[in-house]
């Protein structure tokens, strides 16, 4: 059985983060160790949540797994909440990067224009770092301009985007897959490259007409779990796009409706069909 580990924060209500990636990835038959970087009560679209750092925790904790010579297959991170905590994780993926591994980032800092309010250009700069140290990242459009200084558009080609996925690479990752690309009204996908091949991907699918916190995750975590099944990272971008539309269209029909995430675990049946499971 594969092992990875997800590195990120874990709110105990809210369906994102690690109360995401750690049962989407079990799901996939992939064996999943958490480093917890803290520990909200609700996720920051509630008022007056609870949150304890766990910044302090995270050399301690990997220098137990040193010491016990356990490994993984892939190293996972998502949201992150201080420069520290990025400094922290390029020390890990360089104790823990193998041969054989796979170091996954996601970016999770920005949407639609704007860095979320407990981050600044600064961070982003750290966060384009830290995406240099790794195989494959995982950024949206807004987190993509941050980090290369490339202008954000909300009406952009084809061509707008493939100057983006190139900008990305020259940080220094392998694949470059950003999320949220849309060509044409009514639609929504990835893009992908590959430096090593020279090759772009494109997967579209239907947009839904609503949306919820916490799919970043979602999608992140299915992509992982997909490629911890032997899918390329073709193969699990497709895989990730289908289940988290599945589970934004599963939400939609919930007549008792569901703000604060999506219903992620009613669609894990046909995650697991997408795998042949």
């Amino acid at each position: 059985m594969k092992r990875i580990v997800t590195v990120q924060d874990i709110s105990c209500v809210g369906k994102c983060s690690l109360t995401v990636a750690l049962p989407i990835i079990s799901a996939m038959g992939v064996e999943t160790a958490i480093i917890p970087t803290a520990v909200l009560s609700t996720h920051t679209m509630f008022s007056r949540f609870t949150c304890k750092d766990l910044t302090e925790e995270l050399e301690p904790i990997t220098a137990h797994w040193k010491e016990e010579k356990i490994g993984f297959d892939a190293i996972y991170t998502g949201y992150l909440a201080s420069e520290e905590q990025i400094e922290l994780l390029k020390k890990m993926f360089a104790e823990f990067k193998t041969e054989s591994n796979l170091i996954v980032v996601d970016p999770a800092m920005a949407d639609n224009g704007k860095l979320y309010p407990a981050f600044d250009e600064a961070f982003a700069k750290k966060m384009a770092g830290l995406c240099g140290k790794a195989d494959i990242i995982l950024p949206n459009l807004t987190e993509a301009s941050f980090m290369t200084g490339l202008p954000y558009r909300e009406d952009y080609d084809e061509a707008y985007v493939k100057e983006m996925l190139l900008a990305l690479a020259d940080l220094g990752a392998k694949t470059v897959i950003l999320t949220g690309v849309s060509f044409k009204e009514g639609t929504t996908g990835v893009m992908g490259y590959d430096s090593v091949s020279g090759e772009f991907h494109y997967y579209t699918h239907k947009k839904h007409a609503k949306s919820y916190h916490g799919t970043g995750d979602v999608f992140s975590s299915a992509f992982v779990g997909a490629m911890m099944n032997g899918l390329s990272w073709q193969e699990a971008s497709k895989v990730a796009a289908d289940y988290t539309a599945e589970c934004i269209r599963i939400t939609m029909e919930d007549s008792e409706g569901c703000w604060y995430g999506v219903h992620f675990e009613a669609a894990i049946p046909s995650l697991l069909k997408s795998l042949g499971k």
